[in-house]
C-alpha cells in the first residue's frame, strides 16, 4: 500500500532515491550545525564546497523536475552572483584589500577585496539555501508533522491543529479560481486599470471569506467529532520511524561537515 493511500496529502518518494525513505527530522538535524557555522564563515572556499556536498546530495538523492532542475542549475548561482556584485558594490572600500582594482568608473573603484567579500557573501547564503532544500525538497508537511509529534513529543494538538491550518492554503487558491470563473461567466468588473482591478479583488474578498468559515466550521466539527483534543495522546495511523539509516545519515553528514570546517579554518579571506 502506498503513502497516497494513508494520506492523500503525502508526496510518494521516488524509487531509488534515498533522501525520501529519511525521517524528515534526520533530514533537517544533518545539514543543520553547517548551516549555522556558514552564519559566521567569511571565506570563499567553505561555503563553495557546502553548495557542491548540498548540490550532490540532491541529485544523487532526491527527485528533481523541470523546475527544480532549473532552480538549482540556474536561479541559485544566478541570485547568488547578483548578490554577491550587490554586497561587493556596497562593502567599504577602506576595511578591503585594495591592492587590486577589478573596475574603475570616474573617482569610484571596485577592489579585488571588496569583489571576495561580495562573492563570498553569496556563496554563503546559496550553500545555507541549497542545504535547506534536503528537506525542503524531500518532506512532506504531513511527514514532518508527524516526526515531529512521534519524535520530539511536540503536542499534538499544536502539531495537528497547525497541519490542519497549513492545508487551508491550497483550498483557498482552489476557492479563489472558482471565485474568478465564476465573475468572468457573468462579466463582472469587467475592464482594464487598478480601479478595475481593486473592484475585481473587492468581489472577491466577501465570497472567500464565507467559504473560509464555512470550511473552518467543517473542520472544527471533524475534530470534535474525532475527541481532538480530549486525551494527551492519540494513536497514530501512519508512522514516520526514526530508524538506523537515519542515524547514519546524520552522523556521516556531521563527521564530513567537521573535516570540512577544521580543514578550511579559520574561514576567512
Amino acid at each position: 500500500m502506498t503513502a497516497a493511500a494513508f494520506d492523500p496529502y503525502a508526496r510518494v518518494g521516488a524509487s531509488g532515491r534515498f533522501l525520501y525513505a529519511l525521517n524528515p527530522l534526520a533530514k533537517l538535524l544533518a545539514p543543520l550545525p553547517a548551516m549555522l557555522v556558514l552564519v559566521f564563515v567569511r571565506d570563499l572556499t567553505t561555503p563553495l564546497v557546502f553548495l557542491v556536498i548540498a548540490y550532490v546530495v540532491l541529485l544523487a538523492g532526491a527527485q528533481l523536475t523541470a523546475r527544480i532542475a532549473l532552480v538549482l542549475a540556474v536561479a541559485i548561482p544566478a541570485a547568488a552572483l547578483v548578490l554577491g556584485l550587490g554586497m561587493s558594490v556596497w562593502t567599504d572600500a577602506s576595511r578591503v584589500d585594495t591592492s587590486v582594482t577589478v573596475l574603475q568608473i570616474g573617482s569610484w573603484s571596485l577592489y579585488g577585496g571588496a569583489l571576495a567579500v561580495g562573492m563570498a557573501t553569496g556563496l554563503r547564503l546559496a550553500a545555507i539555501v541549497s542545504l535547506a532544500l534536503l528537506a525542503g525538497l524531500t518532506t512532506s508537511g504531513p511527514d514532518l508533522v508527524r516526526a515531529a509529534v512521534q519524535q520530539l513529543r511536540v503536542p499534538y494538538r499544536i502539531g495537528y491543529t497547525a497541519l490542519a491550518a497549513f492545508r487551508f492554503v491550497p483550498r483557498f487558491g482552489y476557492e479563489l479560481d472558482v471565485i474568478r470563473q465564476a465573475h468572468r461567466v457573468r462579466g463582472a468588473h469587467r475592464g482594464r486599470g487598478p480601479f478595475a482591478a481593486v473592484a475585481r479583488w473587492w468581489g472577491y474578498i466577501v465570497p472567500l471569506l464565507a467559504g473560509a468559515i464555512r470550511h473552518a466550521e467543517r473542520v472544527a466539527l471533524a475534530m470534535d467529532a474525532r475527541a481532538f483534543g480530549a486525551h494527551s495522546d492519540r494513536t497514530e495511523r501512519h508512522l514516520v520511524p526514526w530508524r538506523v539509516r537515519d542515524s547514519a545519515f546524520v552522523a556521516l553528514f556531521w563527521i564530513v561537515s567537521a573535516g570540512i570546517l577544521v580543514a578550511f579554518f579559520p574561514w576567512t579571506l
